[in-house]
């Protein structure tokens, strides 16, 4: 691989008009940190800071056009993979990544919307499960995505969590990052796991309601960390948490935004603008 002062990242996702999660949310955490975006988008979304409306899934046969089209063109070096509404899909992104393997893969089970809004049915995360989790380098569920992917009762305790690791890892991803923030905690309890130990990741709990796409944020977020590591120093665990000290401070100037009258967005630029 062509050693690059300036990676190559892409994102498979859906989008949403009001440019705070899916694709936009990721172009946006790329570019603040230093990452060449690319996408291919899976999903039209008609979707506000207060809710998702309607979800029109992008075609099969556009989305491996658009898959091959690029990577027959640009050298990537870290993928995030987001929304994926169908076995078809999961299996043509599968395909294409098989075949022209990038260094990193991070995979976002997104499954629920912060509004509550299921944006996959469940052959949609049958197919995010068996497929795409045994693929990548990292997940970072959600409480209640972790306990749709195990079909199990969502976690309530820290205890609950820690339970649950071995068999979120046991789906096949070597790193994984289990969000508590669901938890009713003056914190932000993350679970991390590594082919050998885990290890806790906390923050404080912030008094904001800007959490559109936050999610879409940290893993993309990680997705650039890993992309900028050098070959002979692989530090995984350290770019997770690299990517999740940034999302903070990405929550804490998200109060400088003033953006729909919902659940805002995180600022992806608060250390530019």
């Amino acid at each position: 691989m062509v050693s690059r002062s300036i990676p190559n990242a892409l994102t498979i996702a859906g989008s949403d008009p009001s440019g705070g999660a899916g694709l936009q949310a990721d172009i946006k955490t790329f570019s603040a940190l230093g990452v060449y975006a690319t996408n291919v988008i899976t999903a039209v979304i008609a979707q506000n800071t207060r809710g998702v409306a309607a979800v029109e899934p992008v075609s099969v046969t556009l989305i491996r056009t658009q898959l091959d089209n690029l990577l027959d063109d640009v050298e990537i070096d870290a993928v995030k993979i987001g929304m994926v509404a169908s076995r078809e899909v999961a299996e043509t992104i599968a395909e294409a990544l098989t075949r022209r393997r990038p260094r990193w893969i991070v995979l976002d089970p997104v499954m629920i919307a912060k509004s509550g809004d299921r944006l996959v049915d469940d052959e949609g995360l049958r197919a995010v499960r068996d497929i795409l989790i045994p693929l990548a380098d990292v997940i970072t569920p959600n409480l209640p995505e972790a306990a749709a992917l195990l079909g199990t009762e969502t976690p309530r305790t820290l205890a609950d969590m820690e339970s649950m690791v071995g068999d979120l890892a046991a789906l096949g991803a070597p790193y994984g990052l289990l969000k508590g923030g669901h938890l009713p905690l003056e914190s932000c309890p993350d679970l991390l796991w590594m082919p050998n130990d885990k290890r806790w990741l906390d923050a404080p709990r912030l008094p904001t309601r800007n959490l559109h796409g936050a999610g879409c944020a940290l893993s993309s977020a990680i997705a650039a960390s890993l992309a900028h590591l050098p070959p002979e120093k692989a530090d995984v665990a350290g770019a997770i948490e690299a990517a999740k000290q940034w999302l903070h401070q990405a929550l804490i100037a998200s109060e400088r935004l003033d953006v729909g009258q919902g659940k805002g967005p995180p600022h992806h630029f608060h250390a530019w603008w």
